[in-house]
């Protein structure tokens, strides 16, 4: 079993708190003060989970430092109150810094559930990604792999 640390605990606090008080900010029709709180205790909470050093070197990758810019430059226009301008800012980073672990979170979470419904979308998920478009020169290729 992972033990967890006080200063990670206190981490899973405060990032639960800033989700939430994000959550209710767009709620109320985004309210600057509770997303910038949200924003505020959310950086603050994962920096206490995984350690301020880690937090730097994960958002100040080199590939990832576009998705940090976006992210990062829309908690700034939170805070100077343009929350909506802010936070479509901050999800267009959010959504580049964890663009890699999307398909994992969907993966794992599409299997937990036995859902036929989701099922069914599990297998369309996994057609697309086996649908492979690409354009050399002019010509469109398309290929299909499939294992029957």
């Amino acid at each position: 079993m992972v033990s967890i640390t006080a200063t990670q605990k206190i981490g899973v606090g405060l990032t639960g708190f800033g989700l939430f008080f994000l959550l209710f900010g767009v709620l109320l029709y985004f309210d600057s003060v509770l997303l910038a709180f949200g924003n505020v205790l959310f950086l603050a909470g994962l920096a206490f989970i995984i350690d301020p050093r880690r937090t730097a070197g994960f958002f100040f990758q080199r590939q990832k430092l576009r998705g940090s810019t976006f992210f990062l430059g829309g908690v700034a226009l939170v805070l100077f109150r343009w929350p909506i301008i802010g936070m479509a800012v901050e999800s267009y980073g959010f959504v580049l810094l964890f663009r890699s672990f999307f398909p994992v979170a969907f993966g794992f979470i599409l299997s937990l559930v036995n859902i036929p419904y989701l099922n069914v979308v599990r297998a369309i998920i996994f057609i697309f990604v086996q649908l492979t478009v690409t354009m050399p020169g002019s010509k469109l290729c398309i290929n299909i792999i499939s294992y029957d």
